[in-house]
C-alpha cells in the first residue's frame, strides 16, 4: 500500500469518530483532504464543519458542506487533523502546511483530537521533522537567535505567508524530550504567534495507517 492509499484509509476510518448531527472540526493537509472527501459521502449526517484553513474551507464548501466560523460554536465534539510527527503520548509537531495557529485554535474548541497519519509520522522523540513556528515578521531574526541559543537552526520558509499574514520559521536540530515545557517556553517569546508543538492540545486518539491496516493508538 502506498502513502496515498494509507492516507485514504485513515481518512475513511476517521468517519467513525464523527457523531451524528455534529459540527466537526477539520484540519489541514493532504491526509485531511482524504477525510474531507470521505466526509462528503456522509454529509447529510452532520450539521457542518469548522475549518482551520482557507484551503480546507474551500474543499469542504466544494462538497456542499456548510462551514461555520469559530464564533458560531462554543464546543466541538471532535477535531480531526493530521500531524508531521506524533510521539508515544500523543504530542505532535504540526505546521508543515503553515496552518498551525488556526489548527490550534480549532483544536482548543474540541472535546477530543483525533489524529490521522501514516506510520512514518510515529516517532519516539519529537524533532526529526523541523519545528514550524509562526512569527511576526519583525521578530523573525530575534526568534531565530533564541533558537540558536538552545541548539536549533531556524530557517525562514521562503515565499510563504500564512492565512494570518505572518511568516514561518522551520527549526531543525531540536530533540523535544519535554514537549509541554518547550511549548510553554517558546509561546512566551515576543513575536511568536504560535509554535507547532501540540502538547497541551495533544491527540486523544491516533489512527495510524500501516500496510496491515489502521492501527488505533489511544492516549487517554
Amino acid at each position: 500500500m502506498n502513502q496515498d492509499e494509507l492516507k485514504a484509509l485513515v481518512g475513511r476510518a476517521a468517519l467513525d469518530y464523527v457523531p451524528e448531527g455534529a459540527i466537526v472540526g477539520v484540519g489541514t493537509g493532504s491526509t485531511v483532504n482524504c477525510f474531507i472527501d470521505a466526509l462528503a459521502s456522509q454529509k447529510q449526517r452532520i450539521r457542518g464543519a469548522v475549518s482551520s484553513s482557507v484551503a480546507s474551507t474551500a474543499r469542504l464548501q466544494s462538497h456542499g458542506i456548510r462551514v461555520f466560523e469559530t464564533h458560531e460554536v462554543e464546543r466541538l465534539p471532535v477535531y480531526i487533523d493530521g500531524a508531521d510527527e506524533i510521539d508515544g503520548s500523543g504530542c505532535m509537531i504540526k505546521g508543515g502546511g503553515a496552518a498551525l495557529t488556526r489548527e490550534k485554535i480549532v483544536a482548543d474548541l474540541a472535546d477530543r483530537f483525533v489524529c490521522i497519519a501514516d506510520a512514518s509520522k510515529r516517532v519516539d522523540v519529537l524533532g526529526r521533522f523541523p519545528l514550524p513556528v509562526e512569527v511576526v515578521p519583525m521578530a523573525a531574526a530575534q526568534v531565530a537567535r533564541r533558537f540558536a541559543a538552545i541548539g536549533g537552526t531556524a530557517k525562514l520558509r521562503v515565499g510563504v505567508v500564512t492565512d494570518n499574514g505572518q511568516q514561518i520559521l522551520d527549526v531543525s536540530g531540536l530533540a523535544i524530550a519535554d514537549p509541554l515545557a518547550m511549548e510553554a517556553e517558546i509561546n512566551q517569546w515576543p513575536g511568536v504567534l504560535c509554535v507547532g508543538i501540540f502538547a497541551r492540545h495533544r491527540a486523544s486518539i491516533c489512527l495510524l495507517g500501516t500496510p496491515e491496516g489502521v492501527q488505533t493508538l489511544s492516549f487517554g
